[in-house]
């Protein structure tokens, strides 16, 4: 356990951390799984409009730390690649 008031209170701002992180990032998975799912159902209209929900969420959790930034952009940039192929071939 903490000894120091400075330790004391980097472990509770860790605790908010977390909290805060584990909300972004679960929020992250959901807004992807939303794009995967109108993906395999080959509704394009659903699908688009599923991505441009997911992409501003993506890039901040980028952006906030939670995950790397350039795993959020390959994350954009392979379900942006999904959704044109569909389409291509729909």
């Amino acid at each position: 356990m903490a000894n120091t008031s400075s330790a004391k209170k980097a472990a509770r701002q860790a605790l908010r951390r977390t909290a805060v992180n584990k909300t972004r990032r679960t929020r992250m998975r959901g807004v992807v799984r939303q794009v995967e799912e109108a993906i395999a159902t080959g509704d394009k209209a659903a699908a688009q409009a599923a991505f441009k929900q997911a992409e501003p969420i993506l890039i901040r959790t980028g952006q906030k730390g939670v995950i790397h930034a350039n795993t959020a952009s390959r994350k954009v940039s392979r379900l942006a690649q999904r959704i044109k192929t569909m389409e291509a071939s729909a």
